[in-house]
C-alpha cells in the first residue's frame, strides 16, 4: 500500500519501478538521439557513441535505426564520404525491395493499423560487410529520403477516424512493431531522430524509453531544449487549448509511458570557455532551466540532479573531420597524415585521445 502525497513522489516511484522492471531487469533499452534544433552534432555523436558502445560490449547485439531522412548516420556506417558510404546507401534503395526504413514504411502503408506478416530482417543491413571499421555486432535499419514523401500519407492515416481503433497509436507504433518483431534479438537499440517533430520523429521518440539530448552553447540550443520539453512532455505549453492534442496527452491516454530524459550532452565545448564567457552564461542558463523542470517534473528524468545527467564533449576539430570522412569510430582512426579528397590533413595523438575520452564519458553514462 502506497500513499501518494505529491505528484513528485508519484513520479519518482514510477521511475524506480521503471528502473526495476526495464533496464535493470535485463530488458532491452531503446535510446533516441534528438533535439528540436539541427546542427547540435546529434548524428556525429550517435555514430561515435554507438560504435564505442558496441566495441566494449561485443557480446551484445545492437540495432541502429536511422529515422532522419538525410540518412547521414547510415552513410557514416556504410563507409563515410571517401569509403563509398553514399554509393553503398544508394544501392540499398535500388533493390527490388528497398532495404531501409523507407522500404519498411512503404510496406506498412497498405496495413497501417495492424502489423502485416513480413520478415523485418529483410530491411536490415550489417554495416561491417561494407565498412570493416564497424563492429560486427551492429545491424542497421538505414535512413531514407523517401520518408519525407511518405509523411503526408502517414499523417493522414494517423488521423483517420476508425471505430474501435486508436489509429494514431497504431501508426505511432510502427517502429515499436518493428523492434518487437525482432524477437528480442537485440540487447540495445539506438535511434537517430530528425530535428523536426513530424510524424516520423514522433514514431521514433514514442518507441524509445531513454532520450539523449545534445545541446550547444548558444541561445538557439537553449530554446530548442525548452521546446523539446513542451513537445514531448507538454511542459509550458503556450495555451491549455493544446493539451488535448499534445504528444504526451495522446500517449498517456493510451496508457503508454513517455520516454525519460537520460542524458543532456553539452556538445562542441571549446577549450577556452572561462567562467566569464558568453558561452558559460548560456550553459548556466540551460542548467538553471533544467533545475526548474526537475523540481516541477522530476519523474521525466532518469537522474535526480543536473550534474548526474550532464556530460561535456569538447570539439572534435580536425580529428572529427577525418573520422567522419572515412566512416570510422575514433578508436579506428590512426594518427598522422590523412588524404581527404586530395587535401592532406593531420591527426595528432593528443586530439585523438581527447576525442576518445569524450566519447568514453558519454558511453559510461549509458
Amino acid at each position: 500500500y502506497v500513499y501518494f502525497n505529491s505528484n513528485k513522489t508519484k513520479n519518482m516511484l514510477k521511475f524506480k519501478l521503471y528502473k526495476i522492471f526495464s533496464k535493470e531487469g535485463g530488458e532491452m533499452a531503446v535510446y533516441a538521439f534528438w533535439n528540436n534544433k539541427g546542427g547540435t552534432g546529434k548524428t556525429s555523436l550517435a555514430f561515435q557513441v554507438v560504435c564505442k558502445y558496441a566495441e566494449i560490449n561485443r557480446d551484445k547485439k545492437i540495432l541502429v535505426i536511422d529515422l532522419c531522412p538525410q540518412a547521414n548516420l547510415s552513410e557514416l556506417f556504410l563507409g563515410g564520404l571517401i569509403g563509398n558510404g553514399g554509393k553503398n546507401l544508394a544501392e540499398l534503395y535500388n533493390q527490388d525491395l528497398r532495404i531501409s526504413v523507407g522500404g519498411y514504411f512503404q510496406d506498412r502503408l497498405p496495413s497501417p493499423f495492424t502489423m502485416p506478416i513480413i520478415n523485418t530482417e529483410q530491411y536490415l543491413v550489417t554495416p561491417n560487410k561494407y565498412n570493416h571499421a564497424i563492429s560486427e555486432n551492429i545491424d542497421l535499419l538505414a535512413g531514407d529520403p523517401i520518408v519525407e514523401l511518405q509523411t503526408n500519407a502517414i499523417a493522414t492515416l494517423a488521423n483517420t477516424q476508425l471505430p474501435g481503433t486508436d489509429t494514431w497509436i497504431a501508426v505511432i507504433d510502427w517502429i515499436r512493431d518493428f523492434i518487437n518483431s525482432t524477437n528480442k534479438k537485440y540487447d540495445e537499440v539506438f535511434i537517430d531522430c530528425n530535428p523536426s517533430f513530424s510524424i516520423y520523429t514522433q514514431i521514433a521518440i514514442s518507441s524509445s524509453d531513454r532520450l539523449l539530448l545534445p545541446v550547444m552553447a548558444d541561445d538557439s540550443s537553449r530554446r530548442a531544449l525548452q521546446n523539446a520539453f513542451s513537445l514531448i512532455y507538454g511542459i509550458k505549453l503556450p495555451s491549455s487549448v493544446y493539451n488535448q492534442f499534445s504528444f504526451s496527452t495522446k500517449l498517456q491516454n493510451a496508457k503508454r509511458m513517455l520516454p525519460l530524459v537520460h542524458l543532456i550532452i553539452k556538445n562542441r565545448q571549446t577549450q577556452y570557455m572561462g567562467p566569464a564567457s558568453a558561452y558559460h552564461s548560456v550553459l548556466k542558463a540551460i542548467d538553471d532551466d533544467l533545475n526548474i523542470i526537475m523540481r516541477q517534473q522530476g519523474g521525466i528524468f532518469t537522474f535526480t540532479s543536473v550534474n548526474q545527467g550532464m556530460v561535456e564533449v569538447r570539439d572534435f576539430q580536425t580529428t572529427g573531420v577525418v573520422a567522419f570522412a572515412e566512416g570510422k569510430p575514433f578508436t579506428q582512426v590512426r594518427t598522422g597524415n590523412h588524404n581527404i579528397l586530395g587535401k592532406t590533413t593531420q591527426v595528432s595523438r593528443n586530439n585523438l585521445d581527447n576525442c576518445n575520452n569524450a566519447i568514453d564519458n558519454v558511453v559510461t553514462k549509458l
